[in-house]
Protein backbone atom coordinates (compact mmCIF):
# COMPACT_ATOMS: atom_id res chain seq x y z
CA UNK A 1 0.00 0.00 0.00
CA UNK A 2 1.18 3.50 -0.82
CA UNK A 3 0.40 6.84 0.79
CA UNK A 4 0.64 10.37 -0.57
CA UNK A 5 1.75 13.55 1.14
CA UNK A 6 1.56 17.22 0.19
CA UNK A 7 3.56 19.77 2.14
CA UNK A 8 1.95 22.92 0.78
CA UNK A 9 4.21 25.80 1.69
CA UNK A 10 3.84 29.42 0.80
CA UNK A 11 7.07 29.30 -1.21
CA UNK A 12 7.06 25.74 -2.56
CA UNK A 13 5.01 22.55 -2.62
CA UNK A 14 6.64 19.22 -1.76
CA UNK A 15 4.78 16.09 -2.83
CA UNK A 16 5.78 12.55 -2.01
CA UNK A 17 4.69 8.93 -1.94
CA UNK A 18 5.73 6.40 0.71
CA UNK A 19 5.24 2.78 1.64
CA UNK A 20 3.61 1.58 4.89
CA UNK A 21 6.86 2.16 6.79
CA UNK A 22 6.81 5.81 5.65
CA UNK A 23 9.87 5.25 3.50
CA UNK A 24 9.70 7.86 0.75
CA UNK A 25 9.58 6.27 -2.69
CA UNK A 26 9.39 9.46 -4.73
CA UNK A 27 9.52 13.13 -3.84
CA UNK A 28 9.11 16.22 -6.03
CA UNK A 29 8.95 19.94 -5.36
CA UNK A 30 7.92 22.99 -7.34
CA UNK A 31 7.26 26.68 -6.65
CA UNK A 32 3.96 27.82 -5.18
CA UNK A 33 2.39 29.98 -7.89
CA UNK A 34 -1.34 30.13 -8.68
CA UNK A 35 -3.78 27.43 -7.54
CA UNK A 36 -4.49 26.38 -11.13
CA UNK A 37 -0.84 26.00 -12.07
CA UNK A 38 0.38 24.51 -8.79
CA UNK A 39 -2.47 22.04 -8.31
CA UNK A 40 -2.13 20.86 -11.91
CA UNK A 41 1.40 19.78 -11.02
CA UNK A 42 0.16 18.10 -7.84
CA UNK A 43 -2.45 16.08 -9.72
CA UNK A 44 -0.01 15.13 -12.48
CA UNK A 45 2.33 13.73 -9.85
CA UNK A 46 -0.30 11.65 -8.04
CA UNK A 47 -2.05 10.50 -11.22
CA UNK A 48 0.80 8.06 -11.84
CA UNK A 49 -0.13 6.29 -8.59
CA UNK A 50 -3.85 5.96 -9.33
CA UNK A 51 -5.18 2.73 -7.83
CA UNK A 52 -2.21 2.35 -5.46
CA UNK A 53 -2.69 5.25 -3.06
CA UNK A 54 -4.68 4.55 0.11
CA UNK A 55 -4.87 8.15 1.29
CA UNK A 56 -3.33 11.61 0.98
CA UNK A 57 -2.17 13.83 3.83
CA UNK A 58 -1.95 17.60 3.38
CA UNK A 59 -0.11 20.09 5.55
CA UNK A 60 -0.89 23.55 4.20
CA UNK A 61 0.13 27.15 4.73
CA UNK A 62 -2.75 29.10 6.14
CA UNK A 63 -4.83 30.20 7.75
CA UNK A 64 -6.98 27.19 6.86
CA UNK A 65 -10.42 25.95 7.91
CA UNK A 66 -10.09 22.74 9.95
CA UNK A 67 -13.66 22.56 11.32
CA UNK A 68 -15.34 19.61 9.66
CA UNK A 69 -18.86 20.98 10.08
CA UNK A 70 -17.92 24.26 8.40
CA UNK A 71 -19.08 25.13 4.90
CA UNK A 72 -15.49 26.04 4.07
CA UNK A 73 -13.79 23.03 5.67
CA UNK A 74 -10.69 22.17 3.67
CA UNK A 75 -10.22 25.72 2.37
CA UNK A 76 -7.23 27.99 2.59
CA UNK A 77 -8.96 31.08 3.94
CA UNK A 78 -7.59 34.57 4.66
CA UNK A 79 -4.03 34.02 3.45
CA UNK A 80 -1.94 37.00 2.32
CA UNK A 81 -1.22 34.97 -0.85
CA UNK A 82 -4.14 36.54 -2.68
CA UNK A 83 -4.68 33.91 -5.45
CA UNK A 84 -5.13 31.26 -2.74
CA UNK A 85 -7.69 33.09 -0.64
CA UNK A 86 -10.82 30.96 -0.12
CA UNK A 87 -9.34 28.12 -2.15
CA UNK A 88 -11.04 24.72 -1.76
CA UNK A 89 -7.93 22.58 -1.42
CA UNK A 90 -9.55 19.41 -0.07
CA UNK A 91 -12.45 19.71 -2.51
CA UNK A 92 -10.02 19.85 -5.42
CA UNK A 93 -8.32 16.65 -4.26
CA UNK A 94 -11.63 14.88 -3.57
CA UNK A 95 -12.84 15.72 -7.07
CA UNK A 96 -9.79 13.95 -8.49
CA UNK A 97 -9.37 11.03 -6.07
CA UNK A 98 -11.85 8.97 -4.05
CA UNK A 99 -9.52 8.66 -1.08
CA UNK A 100 -9.35 9.68 2.59
CA UNK A 101 -7.76 13.13 2.76
CA UNK A 102 -6.02 14.28 5.95
CA UNK A 103 -6.02 18.07 6.31
CA UNK A 104 -4.00 20.21 8.71
CA UNK A 105 -1.48 23.05 8.83
CA UNK A 106 2.06 22.72 7.52
CA UNK A 107 3.55 23.15 10.99
CA UNK A 108 1.12 20.62 12.49
CA UNK A 109 2.30 18.17 9.85
CA UNK A 110 5.94 18.78 10.77
CA UNK A 111 5.06 18.32 14.43
CA UNK A 112 3.33 15.04 13.66
CA UNK A 113 6.29 13.87 11.59
CA UNK A 114 8.62 14.37 14.55
CA UNK A 115 6.06 12.76 16.87
CA UNK A 116 5.84 9.52 14.90
CA UNK A 117 9.31 9.26 13.34
CA UNK A 118 11.63 11.85 14.90
CA UNK A 119 12.60 13.12 18.32
CA UNK A 120 9.06 12.78 19.63
CA UNK A 121 8.88 9.00 19.33
CA UNK A 122 7.76 7.50 22.64
CA UNK A 123 6.60 10.83 24.06
CA UNK A 124 3.01 11.85 24.76
CA UNK A 125 3.34 15.57 24.00
CA UNK A 126 5.52 17.69 21.77
CA UNK A 127 5.29 21.21 20.38
CA UNK A 128 6.98 22.20 17.13
CA UNK A 129 7.82 25.70 15.92
CA UNK A 130 9.06 26.61 12.48
CA UNK A 131 11.09 29.81 12.28
CA UNK A 132 11.59 30.72 8.65
CA UNK A 133 9.75 32.93 6.19
CA UNK A 134 7.06 33.05 8.88
CA UNK A 135 6.71 31.57 12.34
CA UNK A 136 4.14 28.94 13.21
CA UNK A 137 3.58 26.40 15.95
CA UNK A 138 1.79 23.09 16.29
CA UNK A 139 1.20 20.71 19.18
CA UNK A 140 0.49 17.00 19.42
CA UNK A 141 -0.81 15.55 22.69
CA UNK A 142 -1.41 11.79 22.89
CA UNK A 143 -1.63 11.57 19.11
CA UNK A 144 -4.10 14.43 18.73
CA UNK A 145 -3.54 17.95 17.45
CA UNK A 146 -4.21 20.76 19.87
CA UNK A 147 -6.97 22.93 18.39
CA UNK A 148 -10.15 24.76 19.31
CA UNK A 149 -12.27 27.07 17.18
CA UNK A 150 -9.33 26.93 14.76
CA UNK A 151 -5.69 25.88 14.65
CA UNK A 152 -3.21 27.69 16.93
CA UNK A 153 -1.38 30.77 15.70
CA UNK A 154 1.53 30.48 18.11
CA UNK A 155 3.83 32.48 15.89
CA UNK A 156 1.93 35.64 16.75
CA UNK A 157 2.43 35.58 20.52
CA UNK A 158 3.54 39.00 21.71
CA UNK A 159 7.17 39.56 22.67
CA UNK A 160 8.89 41.90 25.10
CA UNK A 161 11.22 43.92 22.85
CA UNK A 162 14.89 43.32 23.59
CA UNK A 163 16.50 46.45 25.11
CA UNK A 164 19.11 46.52 22.32
CA UNK A 165 16.55 46.12 19.52
CA UNK A 166 14.78 49.19 18.18
CA UNK A 167 13.16 47.34 15.25
CA UNK A 168 9.43 48.13 15.10
CA UNK A 169 8.45 44.67 13.85
CA UNK A 170 7.51 43.26 10.46
CA UNK A 171 4.01 41.91 11.16
CA UNK A 172 1.29 44.24 9.80
CA UNK A 173 -1.13 43.03 12.47
CA UNK A 174 0.91 42.92 15.69
CA UNK A 175 4.38 44.40 15.00
CA UNK A 176 6.12 43.02 18.11
CA UNK A 177 4.89 39.44 17.82
CA UNK A 178 7.30 36.52 17.46
CA UNK A 179 6.92 36.40 13.68
CA UNK A 180 7.22 40.16 13.38
CA UNK A 181 10.50 40.22 15.29
CA UNK A 182 12.19 36.86 14.67
CA UNK A 183 11.17 35.46 11.26
CA UNK A 184 13.60 35.54 8.35
CA UNK A 185 12.03 38.59 6.64
CA UNK A 186 12.14 40.51 9.93
CA UNK A 187 15.86 39.80 10.24
CA UNK A 188 16.48 40.90 6.66
CA UNK A 189 14.41 44.06 7.00
CA UNK A 190 16.13 44.97 10.27
CA UNK A 191 19.72 44.33 9.14
CA UNK A 192 19.53 44.65 5.36
CA UNK A 193 20.93 41.16 4.73
CA UNK A 194 19.53 37.65 4.79
CA UNK A 195 19.91 35.70 8.02
CA UNK A 196 22.03 32.97 6.43
CA UNK A 197 24.70 35.52 5.48
CA UNK A 198 25.26 36.70 9.05
CA UNK A 199 28.42 35.55 10.79
CA UNK A 200 27.97 33.21 13.77
CA UNK A 201 29.48 35.84 16.06
CA UNK A 202 27.09 38.57 14.82
CA UNK A 203 25.69 40.26 17.99
CA UNK A 204 22.15 40.08 16.61
CA UNK A 205 22.00 36.33 17.25
CA UNK A 206 21.71 37.01 20.98
CA UNK A 207 18.69 39.20 20.27
CA UNK A 208 17.15 36.50 18.07
CA UNK A 209 17.85 33.93 20.79
CA UNK A 210 16.12 36.13 23.35
CA UNK A 211 12.90 36.22 21.32
CA UNK A 212 12.98 32.47 20.75
CA UNK A 213 13.71 31.93 24.44
CA UNK A 214 10.64 34.00 25.30
CA UNK A 215 8.66 31.71 23.01
CA UNK A 216 10.02 28.58 24.71
CA UNK A 217 9.39 30.11 28.15
CA UNK A 218 5.78 30.99 27.32
CA UNK A 219 5.19 27.57 25.78
CA UNK A 220 6.70 25.75 28.74
CA UNK A 221 4.54 27.51 31.30
CA UNK A 222 1.34 27.34 29.25
CA UNK A 223 1.51 23.74 28.05
CA UNK A 224 4.33 21.91 29.91
CA UNK A 225 5.12 19.71 26.89
CA UNK A 226 7.60 16.87 27.16
CA UNK A 227 9.63 18.37 24.31
CA UNK A 228 9.85 21.52 22.18
CA UNK A 229 11.35 21.36 18.68
CA UNK A 230 12.53 24.46 16.82
CA UNK A 231 12.71 24.01 13.05
CA UNK A 232 12.74 26.17 9.95
CA UNK A 233 15.47 27.88 7.99
CA UNK A 234 16.55 30.32 10.69
CA UNK A 235 17.28 27.44 13.07
CA UNK A 236 19.85 26.01 10.64
CA UNK A 237 22.33 28.42 12.22
CA UNK A 238 24.24 25.98 14.48
CA UNK A 239 25.17 28.65 17.00
CA UNK A 240 21.54 29.62 17.63
CA UNK A 241 20.16 26.66 19.61
CA UNK A 242 22.79 26.87 22.40
CA UNK A 243 22.05 30.60 22.73
CA UNK A 244 18.32 29.90 22.98
CA UNK A 245 18.86 27.23 25.64
CA UNK A 246 20.99 29.54 27.77
CA UNK A 247 18.55 32.46 27.46
CA UNK A 248 15.56 30.22 28.22
CA UNK A 249 17.12 28.75 31.37
CA UNK A 250 17.98 32.25 32.56
CA UNK A 251 14.38 33.36 32.07
CA UNK A 252 12.92 30.25 33.69
CA UNK A 253 14.97 30.69 36.87
CA UNK A 254 14.25 27.10 37.89
CA UNK A 255 10.56 27.90 38.43
CA UNK A 256 9.44 24.51 37.07
CA UNK A 257 11.42 21.30 36.76
CA UNK A 258 11.81 20.62 33.06
CA UNK A 259 13.47 17.56 31.49
CA UNK A 260 17.18 17.82 30.78
CA UNK A 261 17.59 20.85 28.52
CA UNK A 262 19.34 18.94 25.73
CA UNK A 263 16.40 16.52 25.58
CA UNK A 264 13.75 19.17 26.09
CA UNK A 265 14.75 21.66 23.40
CA UNK A 266 15.90 20.33 20.03
CA UNK A 267 16.04 21.00 16.32
CA UNK A 268 14.21 18.45 14.10
CA UNK A 269 15.59 14.94 13.82
CA UNK A 270 13.98 14.69 10.37
CA UNK A 271 15.35 18.01 9.12
CA UNK A 272 13.55 19.23 6.01
CA UNK A 273 11.61 15.94 5.79
CA UNK A 274 9.59 16.53 8.97
CA UNK A 275 6.63 18.10 7.16
CA UNK A 276 6.38 15.58 4.35
CA UNK A 277 6.84 12.66 6.76
CA UNK A 278 4.01 14.04 8.88
CA UNK A 279 1.75 14.33 5.87
CA UNK A 280 2.47 10.72 4.87
CA UNK A 281 1.87 9.51 8.42
CA UNK A 282 -1.45 11.36 8.54
CA UNK A 283 -2.44 9.81 5.21
CA UNK A 284 -1.73 6.37 6.67
CA UNK A 285 -3.73 7.19 9.80
CA UNK A 286 -6.65 8.40 7.71
CA UNK A 287 -6.60 5.24 5.60
CA UNK A 288 -6.34 2.96 8.64
CA UNK A 289 -9.27 4.47 10.52
CA UNK A 290 -11.22 6.94 8.38
CA UNK A 291 -13.97 8.39 10.53
CA UNK A 292 -14.94 10.24 7.40
CA UNK A 293 -13.25 10.72 4.07
CA UNK A 294 -11.56 13.91 5.26
CA UNK A 295 -11.05 13.32 8.98
CA UNK A 296 -7.99 12.02 10.73
CA UNK A 297 -7.91 13.35 14.27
Amino acid sequence: MLFGGIEAGGTKFVCGVSDEQLQIIERVSFPTTTPAETMAQVLTFFDQYQGQLQGIGVGSFGPIDIKENSATYGYITSTPKLPWQQYDFVGTLKAAYDLPIAWTTDVNAACYGEYVAGHGQGLESIIYYTIGTGVGGGAVVQGEFLSGFSHPEMGHMLMQPHPDDDFAGNCPFHHNCLEGLAAGPAIEKRLGVKAQTLAPEEPFWKIEADYLAQCVYNTTLMYAPEQIILGGGVMKQPQLLPLVKAAFLKKLQGYVAIPAIDEYLKTPALGDNAGLTGCLALAKKAADSPVSSTSVL
